[in-house]
């Protein structure tokens, strides 16, 4: 079983919206507290990184869009020192598209990944499922 360090940011999104969290406590005592959230911006006039297959559709093109903001997002708080440990929580969609337009520096970070949508889940249970993951 893997310790989460104090302090780790915890970012719980899906493909339309992200909320960051901090860890405090640990073992069975881990919660955590709401830092910011995060929503899609101009998703018609950024679009996704890399080529998309010509069958996906406009969701799924906003859902990668959003992906690589939110990337984009975490790798500004990483070179701001704004973390040292991150926990990712998503759906495996989401998971996946995060991972391949991540930085190595914030990649390097990653402590803990869970493939859930817990996005609309109430903190306590992020919090268990974070606890339960380690």
């Amino acid at each position: 079983m893997k310790k989460i360090p104090q302090n780790a940011l915890v970012i719980v999104a899906d493909g339309r919206k992200a909320i960051a969290f901090r860890l405090e406590g640990t073992g069975d005592a881990i919660s955590l507290k709401e830092q910011q959230r995060l929503s899609p911006k101009h998703l018609s006039d950024d679009g996704p990184s890399g080529s998309r297959p010509e069958e996906q559709t406009l969701r799924q093109t906003d859902e990668a869009t959003f992906a690589k903001q939110l990337a984009e997002a975490i790798e500004g708080m990483k070179h701001a020192h704004e973390f040292d440990s991150l926990v990712l929580v998503a759906d495996p969609q989401t998971l996946g598209q995060l991972r391949n337009v991540m930085h190595k520096d914030v990649r390097d970070s990653i402590v803990l990944t869970i493939a859930k949508d817990l996005t609309n889940h109430p903190v306590h249970e992020i919090a268990d499922v974070i606890g339960r993951s380690t």
